[in-house]
């Protein structure tokens, strides 16, 4: 309602849409009626009042429009009522305390907004008309940050009152929810940060409700100030006013800070002595960068390992420091034009790329792109990401500023294997054989977490690893759960917590080889629990009796059972919960992956399950070849290129690259290992098998990490041209019935000779790979044809770290698209072990 008269309201009249007020004009009381904005032409600044509130100045149009709206409510008596919301999902710290508000004092409703254990808890009061628009608002038209997963409603006796206000948060009861992930800087905050005439001008920590940290601060719930490590900044009277005003972009934007409170930055030396501070430190770091040096950088999540991706010196020797062998390095840009010089990029990876969550995402690499041959070798690939914190933003320059790299190496400090680096103290030592300083700022970080890793693939998003921007946030579940923690697998782990209709999965922990990552572990599902509310009264773990996740599970079950899902079936209920199958639902589940310990004690990883939550049916897999040695193997294809040329019965003769690389001495130690079966474990295993054609082809013979000669291949697969591109053309498996009615057996001796054949001829590794990847393509859309016979099923489910590979994904989607199956891959979790915790649950939950 609008006052374009001079005067002071002095009461309120409820109940009629057009008489709203009484105001005092020159010592008399009138009443204000819709209709007055036509009895004041001669005014054009008009008072938008709400309860008595003067709320804004707005213009005579605007006016209009707002008494249009209320002469719509009509001219009879309004119908008056109070109710209760109350919002679940991720809807603290992203502003939607504010947005409550807004939305209230727009429709003119009274009432209250609290954070409170379980969401957030609105009641309000007015036109039962404005109420209901409230109530689809809630639903409809959240800020971007958050996820409004349940609204429940409920009635209240009417009150009366005025005004609306937001309360202290209470802490009361349970927790069940979370906070938003963290997310990158906002364009409003990047104008800010780069205009001078504003108060944050170049201030490394500027954030609002919509970008910033969240989790990685958050020490409890309800997400409010006290409950981040932003505690330890008292605001300033500025900030302070900003935080209290809800017209205001960091109304209750709990990071909020500014030059005179908020953190600070400092380099220190690489003899440990502090060096500078705020502007002059992020100088010095960038001359340091500029002349080749390596700087710890702290982040939202942890410490970075940093230096010129363009300087080769540079690059080889933090790749030496780190002891981090032939692994990619991840590369941060200054900006999108940089980005294309190094990348090939479409619109959706661009998307990807820049959208709110900026993960490094695996882009084509360009020929002569200029970064370092030492970032990526052997790799199509760049890991590449883009600034999504002001202090990388400042750290690339801004205005003036003398520039530094526009292209830095961006890699989480740690030593290989570890978690990452999040404690100041910690830096200074762990860190010291690594860096020549470290760029840190006294913000405490609460949760470690990793920079997430993801592609584009077949026309959705496949994530490699989920961590910062996307945890913790919730996925809901097709059936209800009983309060469960699943503890994931040894490599790329992750845990999860379950009960009702949804689950949390945690960030990235990584592999528990090492005993810090198995502490890790036990901080992560510790926090997990406080910010979920979720007692978990049972664990699972991956069958494997070695895993160090199924012991860490035994020693922390206090009295709680522990039950054990085998791997791959844990992979394909992933996928099924995922895309959101039933309870009584079954697919064909092709599970491909390194190794996974089977039900008959073999190392599986080539398997076709038949498969639903509570039980699976293995219906084919490939056939045994002899695993020697574990590890040794999987670091040295050129073992497994020897195992399948024995099980393929090929002499092993020196003209042959896989031969030729396997030592004499170490050669005979495996003759007599195949032929006696001494020290050796049968393995069904695809993603050795990609191990073993890399070092036939030449390709790759010894590995610095897991799946390094298989990412080759793929690679090598991609570039190669004129080469048959429909599933089917290639290669071809054998197919054999299996043992038990139904089931059927996929020799790789056709194809391991069919490739040594191609080598011999000379023909060139690309089209050798690219070959191969056919013909496991083919292989996926036969075996599911096979079983749809046997079941009438027409679902199939794709997961197993090897279906990280681009190439083979896309290919066999198309392939079974064209056989009329709906393919199900993985697009929310990534399909290798760092996804495996949420099949768990599912499992545990189903039997």
């Amino acid at each position: 309602m609008c006052l374009g008269i001079p005067g002071r309201v002095v009461e309120i009249v409820d109940g009629y849409a057009g008489q709203l007020a009484l105001v005092d004009v020159e010592g008399a009381r009138r009443r204000v009626n819709i209709g007055m904005l036509d009895e004041a032409p001669g005014c054009d600044d008009w008072v938008l009042l709400h309860m008595g509130f003067a709320v804004e100045l707005i213009d005579r149009a605007k006016a209009r429009e707002a008494l249009s709206g209320l002469e719509m409510m009509g001219r009879g008596r309004v119908e008056r009522v109070r109710r209760r919301f109350e919002v679940r999902g991720v809807v603290q710290g992203v502003g939607f305390r504010p947005f409550v508000y807004v939305t209230a004092t727009e429709l003119m409703l009274t009432g209250t907004v609290t954070n409170t254990g379980d969401g957030v808890l609105a009641e309000v009061e007015g036109a039962s008309d404005a109420v209901e628009e409230f109530g689809r608002r809630l639903r409809t038209d959240a800020p971007p940050l958050a996820v409004v997963e349940d609204v429940r409603t409920g009635e209240q006796p009417v009150r009366g009152g005025t005004g609306f206000t937001i309360e202290e948060s209470g802490g009361d009861g349970r927790a069940r929810t979370l906070v938003a992930p963290d997310t990158a800087t906002c364009r409003d905050c990047l104008d800010e940060l780069a205009d001078p005439a504003n108060r944050r001008h170049r201030h490394p920590f500027i954030t609002c409700t919509h970008c910033g940290p969240r989790f990685t601060i958050v020490t409890g719930l309800p997400y409010d100030r006290a409950a981040t490590t932003m505690a330890d900044f008292e605001m300033c009277g500025a900030c302070r006013t900003e935080y209290e005003d809800p017209r205001d972009r960091r109304f209750h934007a709990q990071p909020i800070a500014c030059p005179d409170c908020g953190p600070r930055l400092e380099l220190v030396g690489g003899d440990g002595v502090p060096r500078s501070r705020d502007g002059d430190a992020l100088r010095a770091a960038r001359e340091l960068l500029a002349g080749g040096g390596i700087i710890a950088v702290k982040g939202l999540g942890g410490y970075h390992l940093v230096c010129d991706a363009r300087d080769d010196a540079a690059v080889a020797e933090l790749r030496r420091r780190k002891r981090r062998g032939g692994k990619p390095f991840a590369v941060m840009v200054s900006g999108l034009d940089v980005a294309r010089e190094l990348v090939t990029v479409t619109a959706e990876e661009q998307e990807l790329l820049t959208g709110g969550r900026r993960p490094i995402v695996l882009l084509p690499r360009r020929g002569g792109a200029g970064v370092s041959d030492a970032v990526a070798p052997g790799s199509p690939d760049l890991g590449l990401l883009l600034p999504y914190t002001p202090l990388h933003v400042l750290l690339f320059g801004i205005g003036a500023d003398r520039p530094g790299p526009d292209a830095l190496v961006m890699t989480s400090a740690n030593l290989s294997g570890e978690p990452i680096v999040t404690d100041d103290e910690a830096a200074l030592t762990a860190l010291a054989p690594l860096v020549d300083g470290w760029l840190r700022h006294d913000r405490r970080i609460q949760v470690p977490c990793d920079d997430s890793v993801s592609r584009w693939v077949a026309g959705a998003e496949l994530p490699i690893r989920r961590s910062r921007g996307y945890a913790p946030l919730p996925l809901a579940l097709p059936f209800d759960v009983e309060p469960t923690l699943a503890v994931g697998a040894d490599l790329k782990n992750t845990c999860a917590l379950a009960e009702g209709r949804y689950a949390w999965l945690s960030q990235h922990i990584g592999d528990m080889d090492d005993l810090s990552t198995v502490d890790a572990l036990t901080r992560t599902e510790k926090h997990l629990e406080n910010l979920t509310g979720v007692a978990p009264a049972r664990l699972v773990a991956d069958r494997h009796p070695g895993y160090h996740s199924a012991a860490w599970a035994r020693a922390h079950a206090a009295g709680r059972p522990v039950r054990t899902v085998q791997h791959h079936h844990a992979h394909i209920a992933s996928v099924m919960a995922e895309h959101g199958l039933g309870a009584d639902e079954r697919v064909i589940g092709i599970a491909f992956d390194g190794t996974g310990h089977g039900d008959d004690g073999a190392a599986w990883g080539g398997e076709v399950l038949v498969a639903g939550y509570a039980s699976f049916r293995r219906a084919a897999h490939l056939a045994y070849v002899p695993l020697a040695g574990g590890d040794a193997s999987v670091l040295r294809p050129y073992r497994m290129a020897l195992a399948h040329l024995y099980a393929a019965g090929i002499a092993w003769d020196a003209d042959m690259p896989a031969v030729r690389a396997c030592p004499p001495a170490e050669r005979d130690v495996l003759a007599h290992q195949f032929a006696t079966g001494f020290g050796c474990v049968p393995t069904s295993s695809m993603g050795r098998l990609f191990d073993a054609v890399a070092s036939l082809a030449g390709v790759r013979h010894e590995v610095a990490y897991e799946a390094e000669a298989a990412m080759e291949l793929e690679g090598m697969a991609r570039g190669a041209h004129g080469v048959p591109g429909a599933p089917g053309s290639g290669y071809r498996f054998g197919v054999r019935p299996g043992t038990d009615e139904g089931t059927a057996i996929a020799d790789p001796a056709p194809v391991v000779r069919a490739v040594v054949s191609d080598v011999r001829a000379g023909v060139p590794a690309g089209l050798i790979a690219a070959r191969f990847h056919a013909s496991v393509a083919a292989l996926i859309t036969d075996l599911a044809d096979r079983c749809r016979k046997h079941t009438g099923l027409t679902t199939v489910a794709l997961g197993g770290g090897v279906f990280q590979n681009a190439v083979l994904l896309e290919a066999a989607q198309r392939g079974l698209a064209e056989r009329g199956f709906t393919v199900l891959r993985p697009r929310l979790l990534p399909p290798n072990d760092g996804g495996i915790a949420l099949g768990q649950l599912m499992i545990a939950a189903a039997g």
